[in-house]
């Protein structure tokens, strides 16, 4: 499955008149692996909220720590505590380990609803295996992800949908896995559209009074869409026809930005930049034109307004502005990608120091460091290489 990139995506509806969601949702990727953990809170509210983001935090910091699975469930079976009403735990969980070398999967369930699998489009049954940690039962299951393949947990707030109206007792996991059989095969390779219909459904069969905190994560193996980013002209003017190859040979999508950086490419290329003038706008330089660069646009300004531009969309690219401009095609450019290198020369532009900063340090570096650190909090996989 080489190339392959974990595409995830969550959505949680609130029980209404709660300002703060019980359920909690923590993912962590590393080049080795990806961690996702969803816990649910007993009741609503803010104590729900604490206890299941100390559940989700405990799991996600030991299992970052690379601490085995079946002890960080001791651990954390052991330190939840039980309502002395109700004599079950104050959170549950579900939580899931991807290898990225050999696309092993392992997902570890405490009284959460059972994951979903979808291979193909269709529904695969999950091999659980019941165990006892500490006098408590959990369930293991594991497998090999394929490119397609989609996992989906839930908390039972989807599954309580429909209660008392269309169903006695809710959706129930059967339908819900009947839905999302649908939605998985209408999207196969996305899967942003298949939670929020999933949770847009959930919504509809609540009418208008959600009766429990309802968390939906999608998890779908799919081809990486990646990008490289050119800007800034190398330390070592030597290094130019080196550092353009470089972009030319990239397997992706291409953006250059920066007039030195486009002259670079420009002399590789052996060919005359085309500026377009109808993108020129007040706060943004117009983009230009090189053939094998899908992007082409000014440095710091453009960068620094498709940073502004992304975080006024809050990181969703269908509610970025369909104005042709360089801020917002880079914006969009950043944000439909997976993974996202980074090849920033290190030779200053003194018209862009800062007077307060080290002359060592470049604001074009910080504009990077801060954009990157944008886009990984959105799950995207970010390297950056100075030259």
């Amino acid at each position: 499955m080489e190339g392959c990139f974990l595409d995830i995506w969550q959505a949680s509806l609130n029980k209404s008149g709660e300002e703060l969601c019980g359920d909690q949702v923590k993912v962590y990727k590393t080049d080795s692996k990806t961690i996702a953990v969803v816990s649910d809170g007993l009741g609503s509210g803010v104590k729900a909220n604490i206890l299941a983001t100390l559940t989700s935090e405990i799991i996600l910091t030991m299992l970052r720590a690379d601490v085995p699975l079946k002890e960080v469930m001791s651990t954390v079976l052991g330190t939840l505590p039980v309502c002395q009403e109700r004599k079950i735990a104050y959170a549950t969980f579900t939580a899931l380990e991807i290898d990225h070398a050999t696309n092993a999967f392992k997902i570890i369930n405490f009284d959460n609803p059972p994951t979903f699998f979808f291979r193909g489009g269709k529904r695969l049954d999950l091999n659980r295996v019941p165990e006892t940690v500490l006098g408590k039962q959990i369930t293991t299951a594991e497998g090999v992800l394929e490119r397609g393949d989609f996992l989906g947990i839930i908390s039972d707030g989807i599954l309580h949908a429909g209660a008392g109206n269309i169903w006695n007792f809710g959706w129930g996991w059967d339908n819900v896995a009947g839905h999302l059989e649908q939605l998985v095969a209408r999207y196969p390779s996305r899967s942003k559209p298949v939670v929020q219909g999933l949770v847009n459904k959930t919504r509809s069969l609540y009418g208008s009074l959600i009766g429990d905190d309802a968390t939906f994560v999608g998890l779908c193996a799919r081809k990486r869409h990646s990008l490289i980013v050119f800007t800034g002209p190398p330390l070592d003017p030597e290094q130019d026809e080196a550092i353009a190859q470089r972009v030319l040979d990239f397997d992706g999508r291409r953006v250059v930005c920066g007039g030195t950086t486009g002259s670079i490419m420009e002399r590789s290329l052996g060919e005359v930049i085309e500026v377009d003038l109808s993108t020129l706008r007040e706060t943004v330089p117009p983009i230009g034109y090189l053939s094998e660069i899908d992007l082409l646009t000014e440095g710091i300004i453009t960068m620094y307004r498709a940073l502004e531009v992304m975080r006024e969309a809050n990181g969703d690219e269908a509610r970025l502005s369909r104005d042709k401009n360089g801020a917002v095609m880079l914006a969009r450019e950043l944000l439909q990608a997976d993974s996202v290198f980074f090849l920033v020369g290190q030779k200053i532009n003194e018209f862009y120091q800062n007077p307060m900063l080290p002359q060592n340090l470049s604001l074009r570096k910080n504009l990077v460091l801060e954009t990157a650190q944008f886009l990984q909090e959105r799950n995207k996989e970010v390297r950056i290489e100075f030259c």
